[in-house]
């Protein structure tokens, strides 16, 4: 395995660490930041390297597990596929592939100026949202912080309104990509911009009506949206891909449609469990 993509695991294991971490005492701080860390390593690899190259080593995460117990004779398993030149993966050692990801890298690596240009900005002001989101929550708008969190808010909410136009109008064109799973990838990807963007007009609603409880509420369920949407989705993938691969698209459906709802009801299940004092701010003027 590539040395980079040998690195990313031992990240991840550190990673898995302090989740259990959290999950005894309660304390997220060290996850959370290492959990955006490694979105923005993933993420600004596309502006650094280049779409395709960026694609090729998130292809190469996924190798080894989908790999695992297939047999180099024979017809590849359904959720299996090679690419030109082994193009669409930095792991050599692997002439084969998720579908999904000789897909994702065949129609971005060389794709239309249009389709590259929308990936690009996707990415970017997701990642702008999902970064200022945690401060957001991090740093309430009380006293002093009252106008720069209201201004952050409103980057934040233009951020993620640009990033989500931008992945519907790619998932506009999934209908055709069978190894996506066709048209109900296409559907699932609406879904998923439904509950990230729908728990980002709430977020703003409830801030704007100055009902800054609600306004609370609503931020955790949009933080949990994005992580779902993100993380979750790529997780469950590593997971389900190995466990799926007879099934053409059936694992990266699973993730389009679940991860979202699902990093919404985990957020739900983390904010009811937190101290009533952290989770109750009153009433205050509108800060978005």
């Amino acid at each position: 395995m590539p040395v980079e993509t040998l690195l990313f695991y031992g990240a991840l294991v550190v990673w898995a660490g302090l989740l259990a971490y959290g999950l005894k005492v309660s304390n997220w701080r060290g996850f959370s930041l290492v959990g955006i860390g490694l979105m923005l390593v993933l993420n600004l690899g596309y502006f650094v390297r280049g779409q395709g190259d960026a694609i090729a080593f998130f292809v190469s995460i996924y190798d080894l597990l989908d790999n695992a117990g297939v047999s180099s004779q024979g017809e590849l398993p359904a959720a299996l596929a090679t690419c030109p030149d082994n193009a669409c993966s930095i792991a050599d050692n692997y002439d084969s592939h998720p579908a999904w990801g000789v897909a994702f890298h065949e129609r971005f690596a060389n794709g239309p100026t249009l389709r590259r240009s929308l990936l690009f900005v996707h990415i970017a002001f997701n990642s702008l949202a999902f970064v200022l989101a945690h401060v957001q929550l991090a740093k309430p708008g009380t006293g002093t912080n009252a106008s720069r969190h209201r201004i952050l808010g409103r980057v934040t909410f233009g951020a993620v309104t640009l990033g989500t136009l931008c992945a519907v109008l790619l998932a506009g064109e999934h209908s055709s990509v069978s190894a996506y799973g066709g048209v109900w990838s296409m559907l699932g990807f609406f879904t998923m911009a439904f509950f990230v963007y729908g728990c980002a007009i709430k977020t703003a609603t409830t801030a704007r009506s100055g009902d800054i409880g609600a306004h609370r509420v609503w931020m955790f369920r949009f933080l949990g949206s994005m992580w779902g949407a993100f993380w979750l989705f790529r997780v469950m993938l590593f997971v389900l891909g190995p466990l799926m691969r007879n099934i053409e698209g059936g694992a990266i459906l699973v993730c389009i449609w679940l991860s979202a709802p699902l990093g919404i009801a985990i957020a739900e299940w983390f904010r009811t469990r937190r101290p009533a004092h952290e989770n109750e701010r009153g009433r205050s003027p509108a800060l978005i």
